[in-house]
């Protein structure tokens, strides 16, 4: 459920884009949007088979309140993008990520640490760092270019939906999982008609 949301991401950046950033786009482009929008109400459905009723459940409007704040942050990246170095911009993030998830996790994690997850370390977590660093690195590169769309470049990122859900399918043997592939494939279908229409 937790991905389909955060694939509705690029359809808030695609506004923001239109009204912002005054990005134009064609009529296959909206039929795109209105696609996405139209197939994460399917998701929607798929998750009350599950208990899960959108508008009542904390973690369902924490997860859309963070896809709005990603929204926000795809749009503020390329204002900076667009008056700062992207070798600054991408300094400066990994410092301030630091700054911010220091408290989070002396405030959330160290108190608890005996009783909850313990730090074990292995080689994934400076292997996660180094791709992120890379697909940070890739992002901020493409946003720089003077004719970048955000737009267009929010829904392509957004693409790793694919990879996702076919790991919670697989792995985690989530429920419903033919209704969420008709609603995936019809999110992936309107980010296709917003590619053709480019």
């Amino acid at each position: 459920i937790v991905v389909p949301i955060r694939a509705t991401g690029p359809v808030w950046v695609l506004f923001g884009a239109l009204f912002i950033y005054n990005e134009k786009f064609t009529g296959l482009q909206w039929a795109g949007i209105i696609t996405v929008l139209v197939f994460f109400y399917i998701f929607s459905l798929a998750g009350r088979r599950e208990g899960i009723r959108f508008l009542r459940n904390k973690w369902i409007i924490a997860i859309i309140g963070a896809t709005l704040l990603g929204a926000v942050s795809g749009l503020y990246d390329k204002y900076l993008l667009m008056n700062f170095n992207r070798m600054a911009v991408q300094a400066w993030f990994s410092i301030y990520m630091v700054i911010i998830m220091l408290p989070f996790m002396f405030i959330l994690w160290y108190p608890k640490r005996n009783t909850s997850v313990s730090f074990k370390f292995k080689w994934t977590i400076p292997a996660i760092g180094v791709v992120l660093s890379v697909a940070d690195f890739l992002y901020f590169y493409a946003l720089s270019e003077p004719e970048s769309l955000i737009g267009i470049i929010s829904i392509i990122r957004r693409g790793s939906v694919v990879i996702a859900f076919s790991l919670g399918a697989l792995i985690f043997r989530e429920v419903n999982i033919k209704i969420k592939a008709l609603a995936l494939f019809g999110i992936l279908a309107g980010i296709i008609l917003i590619l053709l229409g480019t």
